[in-house]
């Protein structure tokens, strides 16, 4: 398997765009990406996204993604992993690379949420489960969520889970593609309603559409790129769907293993891990993405947080764009928007956000309930 390196990335600003389609958010993308990578062709594509079928009436998004592009010969798919399907799209063209087959990979991911109403969303999202064990008694992604929550104030306590979105919010302060760019305070976020008790608004990523693509590279094409490069190595695993059907519902397994797997393929140990992306898409996912990953004692990713160790400036930069929270959430796209920024960090173009241990960082993508866990690291060539 040969190296792969991340040439050239583009992303759309995070927000309601009433007046775009799916189709323009991901070529937007897609252009910015080759226009960064000083390429204008690659031998696939790879189109990740969660839920066109839903609320576009659209499945056939590789093929769209290639005509509009204007690559209609080259072989393009959309890949499918729920809120991780960016990540497996990366997955895919990640190896296609390191396999040799291709010397350069489009890899895309969008979603246009604000096409469907809320209920609709929370619907779309529930099909990362068993719907007819987990949506037949009305149990969402929220509510799933809630029911971790309860069980870790119970058993650690949870006064300091809430400090997740405040560092987020901190770290997208004026970051011109967050869909939140704003502080967020403690208090404000503590006496937001209740969504599902204990979890409350403030503690969740909100809905919104956007784009986001990278372009990979094998060796081959690296050596004559003028772009600043990075190196990538990406890892997934699974667990059990449902997570009161695992061993520990408090322990995503599937993360702990990617991580694993994709430390040992980069040859790094964790203390060599500068920044990580964490998936938050609430505030009890955030702290059980740490804890599993093993950057964090069972029972103490929220004293980090409320201690400062994850932020900008901290011992371990954590969402250092603003992760789902604040950055965005558009679920295909979420994975990589998180590399994107990985990249910009290892390549010192992350301006105002860059941070001083940014040799190689962590990103974690996670589909359902920890049910997919997709590891990457993009470090410094």
């Amino acid at each position: 398997m040969g190296k792969v390196f991340i040439a050239g990335v583009g992303f759309t600003k995070i927000a309601e765009h009433w007046d775009r389609s799916l189709d323009s958010l991901l070529v937007e993308a897609s252009l910015k990406a080759f226009d960064n990578a000083g390429l204008s062709e690659v031998d696939s594509i790879y189109v990740g996204n969660a839920l066109a079928e839903a609320l576009q009436d659209q499945m056939h998004l590789g093929a769209a993604v290639a005509e509009d592009l204007g690559l209609a010969r080259v072989p393009a798919f959309r890949v499918e992993a729920a809120e991780a399907s960016g990540a497996a799209a990366l997955y895919a063209g990640f190896n296609e690379v390191a396999s040799g087959r291709a010397d350069a990979v489009l890899v895309v991911g969008g979603e246009k949420l604000s096409d469907g109403l809320p209920e609709e969303v929370s619907s779309g999202l529930m099909m990362g489960g068993r719907p007819y064990y987990e949506s037949f008694i009305g149990a969402d992604f929220y509510s799933l969520n809630a029911l971790l929550y309860r069980i870790y104030c119970e058993r650690y306590g949870c006064d300091n889970l809430a400090s997740f979105p405040v560092m987020s919010h901190a770290h997208a302060e004026g970051v011109a593609h967050a869909q939140y760019p704003f502080k967020l305070s403690l208090e404000k976020v503590l006496s937001s309603p209740f969504i599902a008790e204990p979890l409350r608004r403030l503690e969740v990523s909100g809905i919104g559409d956007g784009a986001a693509a990278v372009i990979l590279v094998g060796e081959r094409l690296a050596g004559k790129l003028k772009s600043p490069l990075s190196q990538l190595q990406v890892a997934s695993a699974t667990d059990r769907l449902n997570p009161f059907d695992r061993e520990s519902p408090l322990r995503f397994q599937s993360v702990g293993l990617a991580v694993s797997l994709v430390l040992r393929d980069a040859r790094l140990s964790r203390n060599e891990i500068g920044f990580i992306e964490l998936y938050d898409a609430t505030s009890i996912m955030a702290a059980l993405c740490l804890e599993s990953s093993g950057f964090a004692d069972p029972g103490k990713a929220g004293e980090l947080a409320a201690r400062g160790e994850l932020d900008l400036g901290g011992s371990l930069p954590c969402n250092t764009f603003g992760g789902l929270k604040a950055r965005g959430h558009p679920l295909g796209a979420t994975a990589l928007y998180q590399i994107a920024e990985a990249h910009l960090q290892v390549t010192d173009q992350a301006g105002r956000n860059q941070v001083d241990s940014a040799g190689a960082g962590l990103a974690i993508a996670i589909g359902g309930v920890g049910a997919t866990a997709f590891a990457s690291i993009v470090k410094r060539v």
